[in-house]
């Protein structure tokens, strides 16, 4: 652990304590709240549905009257055509207040739009990209993956011989760890998307890197590192500490059920469960076990933080802290009307599982717990709920993640105290949303 990331983990956990105070812990508390939320819900229904029936009869709609599509209309499935504008989108400088500067078409991103979506697991077509040289068209007939280095047998594996191995699935997200830069560069986006949508997070299958370094008899007192290198263009490059390689990390095929897409690795990519994303190697082909980090590009002049009064570069801050964002109400969104609202969002930490998460409605004078939804993974999102009675009062809505480790996730003043002025990469701090008397929620 760096010493900026020790000093970030305690000034947290220390200014957080402070800001307690306002937890309610008397359960009977919460047995009244979720009483009255439950009763003041069955009168808004029943109120609905008798002026429903007081009004109109159910009619019988058009599409009850006729056929509906034949059986294999789209031999892939699509969504409803009324979902058509839940997409992936590029973020484009006309809608970040002040400008911001964008890369080349290659070397760029799409965002998942996690204001539009529901539970923890994003969908194929929707995860998020990001690319540094375009996707390179593999073909997976032709496609090696070489493990070599510190090893008394370098090993050749084709797609078919790494598909016969052992079997590892489980669920992760993965967060770029520039998601949310704009906001340390006081900038920032219209909506959720804007903000936070480089992030996603799959069921992810193939084989444990384990397993091959294993088979290739690493000289394990000598590895320190394992560099993974992708097959595009941008020879994409970065060094895995040997113990961490060992652990969770999955050589991966397959993902949410169906092979990997273009976009995502095919036919095969790393994942290093918690680690910010660029130590996900895409189109995987070369794994070096050595006893020195590659010095990479990505490590050096990019993804490398820059901390402290002078903005001296850390070697490496791999793993994403604790963090969350309320999807339900965000930017860009509206309350058509006073009443009862499920406020919702998710969670996220690279060191395990969330054990909470707090939600306030006033900027942070108070807080109430959420409710986590089930099941609470490690490594994964976890979606909270908390419900919520709007009185067309402006309220600033905010959560804030606690993981296993103690760690609470911190307002963004507290991280340009611990880090400096020049931080960019690794932003996990506290999001707000105004929600305005008209309805209307901007960025708070």
């Amino acid at each position: 652990m760096s010493n900026h990331e020790s000093s970030d983990r305690k000034i947290c956990r220390e200014s957080e304590q402070g800001k307690s105070v306002g937890l309610p812990t008397d359960p009977h508390r919460r047995n009244l709240l979720s009483a009255a939320v439950s009763t003041g819900s069955a009168l808004v229904m029943t109120s609905m549905v008798a002026q429903a029936q007081a009004s109109d009869p159910l009619p019988i709609p058009q599409w009850t009257k006729t056929l509906g599509d034949p059986v294999l209309k789209n031999p892939y499935g699509l969504p409803s055509p009324f979902e058509k504008a839940i997409i992936r989108r590029e973020t484009l400088a006309a809608d970040m207040p002040g400008g911001y500067n964008f890369p080349t078409p290659h070397s760029y991103w799409s965002t998942t739009p996690l204001q539009d979506l529901r539970g923890t697991i994003t969908p194929n077509g929707l995860f998020y990209e990001r690319h540094h040289a375009g996707v390179p068209a593999v073909e997976p007939s032709e496609h090696r993956l070489v493990v070599h280095g510190l090893v008394k047998r370098e090993l050749i594996f084709t797609m078919d011989q790494l598909r016969r191995l052992p079997t590892v699935s489980s669920f992760h997200f993965l967060e770029c760890s520039g998601n949310g830069d704009m906001v340390t560069e006081g900038k920032f986006g219209k909506n959720v998307a804007d903000i936070h949508g480089l992030l996603s997070c799959a069921q992810w299958t193939g084989v444990k890197l384990s397993t091959l370094l294993e088979e290739a008899g690493v000289e394990k007192d000598k590895a320190r590192y394992v560099l993974a290198e992708g097959a595009d263009s941008a020879a994409m490059l970065r060094t895995i500490p040997f113990q961490r390689a060992m652990d969770e990390c999955i050589v991966v095929y397959a993902q949410n059920g169906e092979n990997l897409r273009p976009e995502q690795g095919y036919p095969v990519r790393l994942l290093v469960p918690g680690c910010e994303g660029n130590l996900n190697i895409k189109w995987l082909r070369r794994l070096e076990v050595t006893d020195n980090p590659a010095f990479s590009r990505e490590e050096t002049s990019k993804y490398s933080d820059l901390t402290g009064p002078d903005g001296m570069a850390h070697k490496s801050t791999l793993i994403m802290e604790a963090k969350s964002v309320i999807t339900f109400p965000s930017g860009g969104q509206e309350l058509p009307e006073a009443g009862y609202y499920q406020i919702r969002g998710i969670a996220w930490t690279g060191r395990g599982k969330i054990t909470g998460v707090d939600v306030s409605m006033d900027g942070g004078k108070n807080w109430e717990p959420a409710n986590l939804t089930q099941p609470v993974l490690s490594k994964c999102l976890t979606e909270f709920t908390l419900p919520w009675r709007w009185d067309k009062t402006s309220a600033v809505l905010m959560s804030r993640a606690t993981d296993e480790t103690g760690y609470v996730q911190p307002f963004i003043e507290q991280l340009f105290t611990a880090r400096g002025k020049y931080f960019l990469y690794h932003n996990n701090a506290i999001q707000p949303w105004l929600v305005q008397s008209d309805g209307s929620v901007v960025y708070g």
